[in-house]
């Protein structure tokens, strides 16, 4: 398939009358066509069907390069699957898309499909460790996105606990981080893990919580008793 195609499908689908609402939503320069998220669903779905591994990689790419809004979503949920093999041009190209992020919408479907990739080789949370540190404010949330799935087990096993425990460390270097965004984020990681790990989300509310902003340190408790 080639861009022009899978463009013209997307655009098939588009609603230009909601297509301003949509871009003043998500604060979009770039191009908004207005497609629905259900049929961005559909149509990824068939793509991930229809194509090699090899060719979802090069049509998200190529889908990422055109800087169409609803394109690079697209891109992302090519890539959203968990079992991908092989998946190191998948997971180089998820990486290589972080410094581009600029909203919260591309932002979280990227990171939607780098979650994949991070459980098929937990190895690859040392690449995410170096995200925590960066200038750019979107890589530094995205350390915390890309790793809610470390939130989200009823029974870890111990090294599912020490990558939980690394984690809530780096959450920790951002409580005093002005930025909205990253105090939403670390909400967010505290708010998903205090349905299954209640004690460490306490600990950590416990400990860091007074250096947190008010919104982002009750939306991290909204589970706890």
């Amino acid at each position: 398939m080639t861009l022009e195609q899978a463009l013209s499908a997307l655009r098939a689908e588009a609603a230009p009358e909601t297509a301003a609402q949509k871009a003043s939503y998500h604060k979009q320069t770039r191009p908004v066509l207005g497609v629905p998220n259900p049929a961005l669903n559909d149509i990824t779905k068939a793509w991930r069907q229809s194509l090699s591994v090899a060719e979802r990689v090069a049509l998200a790419d190529a889908l990422w390069q055109s800087d169409i809004f609803e394109a690079r979503i697209a891109a992302a949920k090519l890539l959203t699957q968990a079992r991908l093999r092989p998946d190191n041009e998948a997971w180089a190209l998820i990486q290589s898309w972080v410094p581009d992020f600029d909203s919260w919408a591309i932002a979280d479907h990227a990171c939607a499909a780098g979650q994949k990739r991070l459980v098929a080789d937990p190895a690859r949370l040392d690449t995410i460790e170096t995200w925590t540190t960066s200038d750019h404010m979107w890589t530094r949330r995205a350390a915390l996105v890309i790793t809610l799935p470390w939130t989200k087990q009823n029974f870890p096993k111990d090294h599912e606990l020490a990558a939980r425990d690394r984690i809530l460390g780096w959450a920790a270097s951002y409580v005093n981080d002005p930025e909205w965004f990253i105090q939403k984020a670390v909400a967010w990681w505290l708010r998903d893990l205090s349905k299954h790990d209640a004690p460490r989300a306490r600990a950590f509310l416990a400990a860091h919580g007074d250096q947190m902003k008010a919104f982002a340190r009750k939306e991290a408790a909204r589970y706890l008793d």
